[in-house]
């Protein structure tokens, strides 16, 4: 396999949930050695969803290829055994409210005195500073705060919360891309760094231009083209865009709209977005008259851009997304065989199996505190003694 950028490079992990650990993994499948610090009970990301084990899907998902260990951060055990990681790591994360990593003795400020070239990462709903910094906050409660709501919304006005996790995801992406030009930095200027990471931050650049557009149509965006949008065909439902005028008329031609097509007050962008619900009329009455197959064979041969609406089980058995190599399969030990979307820049998860592997709740204590140097005898009295959780195999066995 080819070599990770971040080969070499040690990830001090204390994020939990999706957003951070979607940043920490990436950094892992790029090779670095991210050591994922849990409490005992493990990260409350493993309670998104359906449970088997100790793993669900979101815990799987953002969590390949890193390495577990669980502790008590207030015992002295597992303060001992974060300060030896701490003090060679390159990268420190966390994603706690504002102030609780320093109260604990881990904030910045302590890392950077006994490793002044860290870089220290945290991320949180609303950033460190500011009258709602140390407000709690979710995924959802983001996309309410940022306005996407407002731009997801219903046909008929009402503000409507993506179904998925589009913000934490996101989130973890800009904390990546934040991270990569921070490592460059230290490898080659010896330089440390700060980062306040937030999922306020990340929802309002992800809409940036949205931002724009509404200040510059003084509150009152128009849609970008028309027609464009999702209708109800004979069995489902199918998305078409039309945005350049040939595509408009050739789409009301062949749909057999002539009336529409020759319509003078639809021959501009202008007038089209003007008259949009003429439009959407006459789509809505004549889409449903074929199939989506049928029209998709029609309209697609003459360069009307028009897909399937498709469900997540069509999108795992489609034949080009099979042949491009965008999915692998990986068995995940105790959970089962999941699908993998393949990430861009990153070697298919089918060649390096080992890396797409979640962890278990301090799966990786033992070889961790072998690495810090403590023995044998060390290592059982500090599992004897609770402030470092046993991996559940090694403790079952123990019984």
């Amino acid at each position: 396999m080819t070599r990770g950028a971040y080969d070499g490079i040690t990830v001090l992990d204390f994020t939990q949930g999706v957003a951070g650990p979607h940043a920490s993994m990436l950094l892992a499948l790029h090779g670095a050695d991210v050591i994922k610090i849990e409490p005992p009970e493990g990260d409350w990301g493993r309670l998104l969803g359906e449970l088997k084990g100790d793993h669900c899907a979101h815990s799987v998902a953002f969590n390949r290829g890193k390495r577990s260990i669980a502790l008590d951060l207030k015992s002295p055990d597992g303060i001992a055994v974060v300060k030896k990681i701490a003090a060679k790591a390159h990268v420190v994360m966390e994603s706690f409210r504002p102030g609780v990593i320093s109260r604990l003795g881990f904030g910045y400020d302590d890392i950077r005195k006994v490793n002044p070239k860290v870089i220290y990462c945290s991320v949180s709903g609303f950033g460190q500073t500011g009258p709602y910094s140390k407000r709690p906050t979710v995924d959802g409660l983001i996309q309410a705060f940022s306005g996407m709501m407002v731009m997801n919304r219903l046909p008929d006005g009402t503000p409507w919360r993506q179904g998925m996790i589009a913000v934490d995801v996101t989130t973890g992406l800009y904390t990546f891309q934040a991270i990569a030009p921070a490592l460059m930095r230290q490898l080659r200027f010896g330089e440390g760094s700060y980062i306040d990471s937030s999922l306020m931050r990340a929802a309002a650049a992800y809409q940036g231009a949205k931002l724009m557009e509404y200040v510059f149509s003084k509150g009152t965006p128009p849609p970008l083209y028309m027609p464009a949008g999702s209708y109800k065909t004979a069995n489902g439902y199918m998305m078409v865009s039309a945005m350049r005028p040939h595509h408009f008329r050739t789409l009301f031609e062949l749909i057999g709209r002539q009336d529409i097509a020759d319509d003078p007050d639809l021959q501009t962008h202008e007038s089209r977005i003007k008259n949009a619900p003429k439009i959407i009329k006459a789509l809505n009455e004549t889409m449903p008259g074929k199939t989506t197959e049928e029209w998709i064979a029609l309209l697609q041969p003459n360069d009307v851009f028009c897909e399937r609406v498709n469900n997540y089980q069509d999108y795992l058995d489609h034949p080009h997304v099979t042949e491009s190599g965008s999915l692998d399969w990986i068995e995940q030990d105790g959970f089962g065989r999941m699908p993998v979307a393949n990430i861009p820049g990153l070697p298919p998860a089918s060649t390096h199996p080992p890396q797409q592997h979640a962890p278990h709740i301090g799966e990786h204590g033992p070889d961790i505190l072998r690495e810090l140097g403590y023995g044998a005898a060390e290592i059982d009295a500090i599992f004897s003694r609770g402030g470092v959780r046993a991996p559940a195999v090694m403790a079952k066995a123990a019984e």
